[in-house]
C-alpha cells in the first residue's frame, strides 16, 4: 500500500482524508515547534494583547527579577496545587462540570498551566473547540516547558489591569517599581484582580477584591512556609 497525496483520480472523500490529515499533521508540528521556541525565548506578544482596544503594555522580566511573594501569591489565589498536579486539577473540573450541567454556561476550573496555554497559543472566551486545544497545549507545556518556566510565562502574559500584561508593568502601573520589589500585600491585590483584571481595582481596592486580595496575603505565608511553590525553584 502506497501513502501519500491521493492521485487526480481519487474521490473526494479520500482527498478530503488527505487533507485532513496533512492538516492535522501541520497543526501539531507548528505547536511543537512554538511550544519548543518559547521554552528560551520570551513570548513576544498574544492574541488577547493584539485584540485588547485598550492596546497594551509589557515588559517581558525573567522569574529571577521576580519576588517570590508574587509567585506565592498566583499559586495561593489561583492554583493551590500548581506543584502537584499535571496540568490539570480534576477536583475542580469535576466540580465546574457539575456547575455547568446544572447551569449550561460553560465555567472552568482553570490551573496556571491551562491559563498560560490559553494566554499564549489560543484567544479568550468559552466554547468546546478552544477547550480542547487549551487541553492539547497544556500537555505540551507541562511536558515540555516544566513548571518554572510555566510560571515565569504565566507572569509575563496574563492581564494584569487594562492594558497592561505582565506583573512587570503592573508593578510599575500600580505601585512605580519593579516587580522585584513587590510586598506581600501588594503581589496578593494584584493576584486578586487577576480573574477580572479590567473590574478589580488593584490599588484602592474596596468590597470584595479587598478582602479576597488579604486572605491572599495570609495565605502567602502558607504556601512559601510549606513549599507549595517549591516546583518553581528546583
Amino acid at each position: 500500500m502506497r501513502w501519500g497525496r491521493p492521485g487526480p483520480n481519487a474521490g473526494f472523500g479520500t482527498r478530503l482524508a488527505s487533507w485532513i490529515a496533512r492538516g492535522i499533521l501541520a497543526f501539531v508540528g507548528l505547536s511543537l515547534l512554538f511550544t519548543v521556541a518559547y521554552k528560551w525565548v520570551p513570548v513576544p506578544v498574544t492574541a488577547t494583547m493584539v485584540m485588547d482596544p485598550n492596546g497594551f503594555t509589557k515588559d517581558w522580566t525573567p522569574l529571577t527579577r521576580i519576588d517570590p511573594d508574587m509567585v506565592a501569591a498566583v499559586i495561593a489565589g489561583e492554583d493551590g496545587k500548581f506543584c502537584s498536579h499535571s496540568g490539570f486539577d480534576t477536583a475542580a473540573i469535576e466540580q465546574a462540570w457539575e456547575r455547568n450541567r446544572r447551569g449550561g454556561r460553560i465555567r472552568g476550573g482553570s490551573t496556571i498551566s491551562q491559563q498560560t496555554a490559553k494566554n499564549v497559543f489560543l484567544w479568550q472566551g468559552g466554547g468546546y473547540v478552544r477547550k480542547a486545544l487549551e487541553a492539547w497545549f497544556t500537555v505540551l507545556i507541562e511536558q515540555i516547558w516544566g513548571k518554572r518556566r510555566i510560571m515565569e510565562v504565566y507572569l509575563n502574559v496574563a492581564e494584569t489591569g487594562i492594558g497592561t500584561y505582565g506583573v512587570e508593568a503592573g508593578a510599575q502601573r500600580y505601585y512605580g517599581h519593579s516587580a522585584a520589589r513587590l510586598s506581600a500585600v501588594e503581589a496578593a491585590r494584584i493576584a486578586a484582580a487577576l480573574p477580572s483584571p479590567k473590574k478589580r481595582a488593584v490599588t484602592g481596592a474596596t468590597g470584595f477584591t479587598r478582602r479576597h486580595g488579604n486572605v491572599i496575603a495570609r495565605r502567602t505565608t502558607v504556601v512559601r512556609r510549606s513549599d507549595y511553590d517549591a516546583c518553581v525553584y528546583e
